[in-house]
């Protein structure tokens, strides 16, 4: 691993990315998809882990460098863990944010503050190669609870209807460097952090 310096993310998202190189050593270059001309594949798996590896074997085999992918979502208790894996795509494949939560709020409406319990997931995989039989796996959990109406001007996704009560403020109140300690995803490279370190 310590070899090799140059990885493909297998995302378009450049918040993301942000936060991904906030983590990763410093050393490490990281190249999204869609400055490789890369499509993104058919997410078919049923867990976040399966549509992680999906993404990464797919940015790998067709760039030829080693991969990293990210898959999460947000898990909502009154929704039987809706939006889960369909999280980016909720309220339709080219749904933005905003369409995004205005459905989850719809799909909440009149459930009591106490039944409005949800978390953040998230599955960082490392493919050294398209045919990687051991990729690095990552994982992070954020609890919280879904409000009633956005707040906050930070972040993306559903971070403006995310409340965390241990912090007394919803996700996209956080700065990014406060949001990165505490969330699904700042956990996750943490851990990959670990991991890589591990492998030399």
């Amino acid at each position: 691993m310590s070899q090799q310096h140059q990885f493909v993310l297998a995302s378009s998202n450049q918040k993301k990315l942000a936060e991904l190189l906030a983590y990763l050593p410093e050393h490490f270059t990281l190249l999204t998809q869609s400055a490789l001309d890369i499509p993104s594949p058919e997410e078919t798996g049923t867990t976040f882990i399966e549509n992680a590896i999906i993404k990464a074997r797919n940015a790998a085999q067709l760039s030829g460098l080693p991969a990293i992918a990210d898959d999460s979502g947000l898990e909502v208790d009154a929704l039987q863990g809706q939006p889960g894996i369909y999280s980016s795509r909720y309220a339709g494949i080219n749904a933005s944010d905003s369409d995004n939560n205005a459905k989850l709020l719809a799909a909440l409406a009149g459930v009591d503050e106490t039944a409005r319990t949800a978390r953040f997931h998230c599955v960082i995989v490392l493919l050294r190669h398209a045919l990687d039989p051991v990729p690095m796996v990552a994982t992070g959990c954020w609890p919280g609870v879904v409000l009633h109406a956005p707040r906050g001007e930070q972040g993306f996704g559903y971070d403006p209807v995310f409340f965390d009560p241990r912090l007394g403020r919803c996700a996209a109140e956080l700065h990014p460097a406060e949001k990165i300690r505490v969330s699904h995803r700042g956990q996750a490279l943490r851990q990959l952090q670990q991991l890589l370190a591990r492998a030399g």
